[in-house]
């Protein structure tokens, strides 16, 4: 699975997109997953350390280019201390506003204008090539079965299906499948941020419960 231009919260919210019924599946639990992709990758980078379980700023000048995980840098930095998995939630729609339109700068995404109830303004988003979504949760389902024997997950794909399998994506899942076990391998598998990993899974799987809770 080639690392490409996308980050994890980019990559996680095209996983989630239902190429059948032209939408993101599990919408509920969606901008959770993106968020929990952009604390990880944050991570990754070595921009948000952690500090007895908290979320740390390494530098509070440090930028990455990337809209998505800059904006949620600043207000990590803005905001009192938490858990990695206390960030799972909170203003989430932040992360998730960013990804769409960076995704639709990108030409992944087109975005269309229209009027709620015909008096509210609001976006909503096509994919722009299916094809190329399709292939992406092929490749997940591939690392997620488990490797061939001999094959390497990298660790940033450990990272990126172990939190796609926590929040239980119907692109990747079928309902009521809960591969805990393979989900623990993967976080072994994702090298140094592994603890931060296994955080975040415990706040996408609480907040996947949560949205299956109230519906």
């Amino acid at each position: 699975m080639p690392d490409g231009p996308l980050s994890l919260p980019t990559h996680l919210y095209l996983l989630a997109w239902d190429t059948s019924k032209s939408e993101a599946a599990g919408t509920g639990q969606v901008p959770q997953l993106v968020r929990a992709g952009a604390l990880a990758e944050l991570a990754r980078r070595g921009l948000l350390l952690d500090v007895d379980g908290i979320a740390t700023p390494v530098d509070m000048d440090a930028e990455t280019g990337d809209p998505v995980l800059d904006g949620l840098l600043e207000l990590v930095r803005e905001s009192r201390p938490h858990r990695w998995r206390g960030w799972v939630t909170p203003h989430t729609r932040i992360t998730l506003d960013a990804v769409r339109e960076q995704l639709t700068a990108g030409g992944q995404l087109s975005a269309r204008k229209r009027r709620a109830l015909g008096l509210f303004p609001t976006v909503e988003y096509d994919l722009a090539r299916p094809v190329v979504v399709e292939a992406l949760q092929e490749e997940a389902r591939q690392v997620l079965r488990g490797p061939a024997p001999g094959a390497h997950v990298s660790d940033r794909d450990a990272a990126l299906v172990a939190l796609a399998a926590a929040a239980g994506l119907r692109t990747l899942l079928p309902r009521g499948e809960h591969p805990e076990a393979r989900v623990e391998e993967l976080i072994e598998d994702s090298g140094p941020v592994a603890p931060v990993l296994r955080e975040l899974v415990h706040g996408v799987r609480g907040a996947a419960a949560s949205v299956a809770a109230r519906a």
